[in-house]
């Protein structure tokens, strides 16, 4: 198998990524897109295709021996339709068999930790909690979506933070500087609530999403109710993971994963409360296109350590 690759890709709400790694765990090509999650990404599958496209024109023709396609909202009743949209897009590329389908969770663990069982904690564009044993998501907690659940995630914050803002706005709630952080985010005047409520609405889930830092920055600047918001983010991501861990929490690795928990507030109370409650410092995951290639470089029988091999290039400082 000299010269052979294998794919790993992360389907997330707001990017796709793909990375084309040799067995040895080198990094030959990588691809980039928009969001590819089922539920929530305006064209899932033509993100999936630019993204695989771009990593395997970087990889200049390498042959592939097999992928692993971590896809938002695989989990569960999701895993068919998202094994039926990646097949189509492996196979309108003219890739050899069939990639493996599995979840982001598993994929943001692998991204993390080369160990077979751990847990996951996930907060981006989307949050979930996850228990992962082989590769494979065992209990999960959350990941429910933005109008159902997702607690703690980006969307969830813009979403608090804009209701924050009508509430003052109306005169039911707190004075706040988001009313004029999140006006100007949204390239509005501020003190304008219908304009403010058509902006809401017209934006994808997944776009709103990215008003999430300016709750985050004006809870850091020392705004009360942004401070709450975040602390509630904090406090709702900290449950659902307990809900999933096993009952001796650091007797296997704790990953976090996803923008929320790489640096800010939220990551800041999360690490905190994981200190304080448990005594451990968890780990953190890289991107998840990694994971995935992880899990993938396991399935095709790559040698011992090359998956640790691939998170240690590329670790990032926690």
């Amino acid at each position: 198998m000299t010269g052979h690759a294998i794919i790993g890709v992360d389907a997330g709400g707001t990017s796709t990524r793909c990375v084309v790694a040799a067995l040895d765990g080198t990094v030959l090509g990588r691809g980039r897109s928009g969001g590819a999650n089922q539920h929530s990404s305006p064209d899932p599958e033509a993100s999936l295709r630019a993204a695989l496209s771009g990593a395997l024109a970087a990889a200049e023709g390498v042959p592939v021996l097999g992928a692993v396609f971590g896809v938002a909202g695989a989990a569960g009743a999701g895993h068919a339709r998202a094994a039926e949209m990646a097949g189509r897009v492996w196979a309108s590329l003219g890739l050899p068999g069939e990639p493996y389908v599995t979840d982001d969770i598993a994929a943001a663990f692998a991204a993390g930790s080369a160990a077979d069982a751990g847990t996951v904690l996930i907060a981006g564009t989307g949050a979930v909690a996850g228990y992962v044993r082989d590769g494979a998501l065992a209990r999960r907690c959350d990941g429910h979506g933005w109008l159902l659940g997702d607690e703690g995630s980006a969307v969830w914050i813009a979403l608090r933070g804009l209701r924050a803002v009508l509430a003052a706005l109306d005169g039911r709630g707190r004075p706040t500087v988001l009313c004029d952080r999140l006006a100007a985010a949204l390239e509005l005047p501020p003190g304008e609530r219908e304009r403010i409520v058509d902006a809401g609405y017209a934006r994808h889930p997944a776009e709103l999403g990215r008003l999430a830092p300016e709750v985050t920055a004006a809870a850091s600047d020392g705004d009360a109710v942004a401070h709450d918001i975040v602390a509630e983010a904090a406090d709702r991501l900290l449950s659902s993971l307990a809900t999933v861990a096993p009952e001796n929490v650091g007797a296997a690795p704790v990953v976090l994963a996803g923008a929320v928990l790489a640096h800010g507030p939220v990551a800041d109370s999360v690490r905190s409360g994981l200190r304080d409650r448990y005594g451990i410092v968890p780990q953190t995951a890289t991107e998840g296109a990694l994971g995935a290639a992880g899990l993938a470089l396991r399935r095709a029988g790559a040698p011992e350590g090359a998956h640790d091999a691939l998170l240690r290039a590329v670790q990032p400082s926690p």
